[in-house]
């Protein structure tokens, strides 16, 4: 009987070390290397792991370790880049590699012929979506051509003003000759056109002498090995340089991972760089099927020259041959997971990618986070500016309406200020669209009695239940989903129960009132859960069939609506109330944002806010424009009260079901951690309980020096330690760089 081969193994769990197996009698050591997936079993349950050393003394009783019960043949093996980028994240994130593994790895497996062939019909069912795209950017510059026509017939302008609107009628006929031409070759059935980033003239992408400038400064960064941070104001033509590098990339036989904070936005683009890329082009989110996800995965894992566009998951794929990451929107927190482990942010993960992977890494947002800024500041990573947009349009205006000063000379209609109302009715004559921006979903965020004052809230959480008015009146809980109907009386007292402000619901009730004769449509996180119809509402609002577009902060993302002229915010300060640190940064990010949507061709937009505090400073730095001097004010500002990114921040929840054991226990947990960093708390956050759970918070700021890692390893250490010992009572989460 020859000496036993033990190997250690990463499992889909939250264990502190990597368990140790023996290979069974008469199974070769060369039948099972690093990567390799392997049946074991733990706890008296069966689990996929992954093999990360072979021939290993192991520093247990060998008499306890169990045998592999089998190899995992049918089971691609896992690339030592992903175990690489797995120890980096859980090391970062102060989570475990079994963790991370259970995130990039999750259970059920489908079969790969039945992936195979959707495959094959969604790149059918894309090329027929392209073919209608390309024949209605046609008709929509036949439009664009006839109006400029009607203006050079009509004027009665000087010589002057008519030859620039004849030389902006021949621009946009050859505009209209080379669109003909790119469909005339699309719809000829040939595949090389598509799937060849190089093939044809009319998939080239035409970069203008700004963006040439901006696209020469990347490449010096890359050059030098660092990070590039493309800073391009909203309608500058940052997807233009991203295809672009991403084309040369491809080129090279290099493969590119184009990362989008949300699903909505990887949809709109989709269609875009499918024109450039055609099959190489892979889509993968949650809203992806099974079936789909898992030949993507096959794709990653054996193709060349691919482009995968996805949000965070998409990092964990089995990515070789990177040459190139694009972060766009680098600033969204979408890119944040919160729960569960790891609660990592796909940004910072992603530069740990490129490291890995030695390959470029774009940054790309109208709106850089500070962090990035102060990155860009410190010389770690580059900072390449666009200032002009790719129309040449101006910056849209902005008009700041009080809503305290309207109500006060009766200029309010519900939540539209008079001033808003005339503003959408002229852009509506104009042949323009209008989208409206409410931070808060439902009918009603809040009730309150007339009679006793009593707000009804959540029996499981400590917070206030929304009247929701779209699938059946009722209150629901925007925390754990507890719903019970609403019968407009107060519990308590059976009096008439009152709407405290107004969510997205109630403004689309609005609006179709005081506008009869428009589209209206509402997009938020209720009409989202239907996929089809998040997909379709964006569709129909880019081809011109809806009028008026309400929704939550996911209208104000990366999307290039050609007819949009008004934008509007309804209860602006909703989002300076959050009690976060970052409040300032996010609201100017989602403003900015949200105002790029518009004015993005010929026409210049007009972004109105309505707020009861006009003189508030995000929103004069808006109409100032001073972003530099704004950002530079926050920096000053973070650095005097140690925030990040001065700092490194941890946030560690305590949870559990009874008050008093929760606050003694968090009480314990930060003496003990108070000799490693400076503790704030522990303290009850603005919601304290959730789902019957009492919560507890504590925030660590460590000093970013030579010590930080020993530090972080040393709070691992004790979390780990007292959640041992503190049983059952309480569930402890560490959430680093929390958003």
């Amino acid at each position: 009987m020859g000496k036993p081969v033990y190997i250690s193994v990463i499992l889909p769990l939250k264990l502190e070390w990597e368990p140790s197996y023996s290979l069974p009698e008469g199974m070769s050591p060369e039948a099972v290397c690093v990567g390799k997936r392997v049946k074991v079993r733990f706890a008296n349950r069966l689990y996929s792991g992954v093999v990360t050393a072979v021939g290993i003394v192991p520093d247990t009783d060998t008499a306890k370790i169990r045998p592999v019960e089998s190899v995992e043949d049918g089971l691609e093996s896992i690339y030592p880049e992903e175990i690489e980028l797995w120890r980096r994240v859980a090391d970062y994130y102060l989570c475990t590699v079994g963790e991370v593994y259970k995130a990039a790895y999750p259970l059920g497996k489908v079969n790969l012929e039945e992936a195979h062939a959707a495959s094959v019909a969604r790149a059918a069912a894309r090329r027929e979506k392209l073919l209608d795209s390309m024949r209605q950017k046609i008709s929509r510059i036949e439009d664009r051509l006839r109006r400029k026509q009607e203006l050079i017939a009509g004027s009665r302008d000087g010589t002057k003003a008519k030859a620039k609107y004849i030389e902006e009628a021949v621009r946009i006929q050859k505009e209209l000759e080379t669109a003909i031409e790119a469909l005339i070759e699309a719809e000829k059935g040939t595949d090389a056109t598509a799937s060849d980033p190089q093939a044809a003239d009319a998939m080239k992408v035409i970069l203008s002498p700004a963006q040439q400038q901006a696209y020469r400064n990347i490449k010096d960064g890359f050059k030098k090995k660092k990070p590039v941070l493309l800073h391009g104001i909203t309608g500058s033509g940052k997807t233009e340089i991203y295809i672009k590098a991403a084309m040369e990339a491809v080129s090279k036989g290099g493969n590119v991972l184009y990362l989008v904070p949300e699903i909505a936005l990887s949809r709109q683009l989709e269609e875009r760089l499918y024109s450039h890329f055609g099959d190489r082009l892979s889509v993968f989110h949650s809203a992806e099927s099974a079936v789909s996800r898992r030949n993507v995965a096959e794709t990653v894992r054996c193709g060349e020259g691919y482009v995968v566009l996805g949000t965070r998951s998409s990092l964990f794929l089995p990515h070789h041959g990177l040459k190139l990451i694009i972060v766009d929107e680098e600033h969204d927190g979408s890119y944040k997971q919160d729960s569960p482990a790891p609660r990592y942010n796909g940004r910072d993960t992603a530069l740990m990618l490129a490291m890995i992977h030695g390959s470029d890494i774009i940054l790309g947002s109208a709106t850089p986070s500070l962090e990035e800024l102060y990155n860009c500041e410190c010389g770690r990573h580059t900072l390449v500016e666009l200032k002009e947009r790719y129309h040449g349009t101006e910056d849209s205006e902005v008009e700041i309406i009080d809503t305290k000063a309207e109500r006060r000379k009766r200029g309010m209609v519900g939540n539209f200020s008079r001033k808003l109302i005339s503003h959408i009715e002229k852009a509506l004559s104009d042949g323009g669209q209008v989208m409206i921006l409410r931070s808060r979903r439902s009918w009603a965020p809040a009730l309150q009695c007339d009679s006793c004052g009593e707000i009804p809230k959540c029996p499981h959480c400590n917070v206030s239940l929304s009247r929701h008015m779209s699938g059946g009146d009722r209150l629901l809980c925007h925390y754990c989903g507890t719903s019970v109907p609403y019968t407009g009386s107060c519990a308590r007292c059976g009096g008439e129960l009152k709407a405290l402000g107004a969510g997205t619901q109630k403004i689309e009730e609005e609006a179709q009132a005081l506008f009869p004769q428009a589209r209206v449509a509402r997009l938020d996180s209720d009409t989202a859960q239907n996929k089809s119809y998040e997909a379709r509402t964006i569709k129909a609002f880019a081809d011109g069939e809806i009028d008026i577009l309400i929704g939550t902060q996911m209208v104000t993302k990366g999307f290039d609506f050609g007819n949009l002229s008004l934008v509007a915010v309804i209860a602006a300060d909703a989002f300076l109330g959050i009690q976060d640190f970052r409040a300032d940064e996010k609201s100017i990010q989602v403003m900015e944002q949200f105002r790029g949507r518009c004015g993005r061709r010929e026409r210049k937009g007009l972004f109105v806010i309505q707020t009861s505090q006009p003189e508030h400073p995000v929103y004069r730095r808006i109409i100032a424009g001073d972003g530099g001097c704004f950002n530079r004010s926050l920096l000053e500002e973070r650095k005097d009260f140690d925030f990040p990114p001065y700092t490194r921040m941890i946030e560690i929840s305590v949870r559990g079901f009874r008050e008093d054991v929760v606050a003694e226990k968090a009480g314990v947990l930060a003496g003990c951690l108070a000799k490693t960093a400076d503790v704030t708390g522990p303290y009850a956050p603005a919601v304290d309980k959730v789902a019957g759970q009492f919560i507890r918070a504590i925030r660590l700021s460590l000093r970013k020096d030579r010590q930080l890692y020993i530090r972080k390893d040393e709070i691992r250490r004790i979390v780990n330690e007292f959640e041992k010992s503190s049983g059952r009572d309480c569930h402890i989460t560490v959430n680093v760089d929390p958003s």
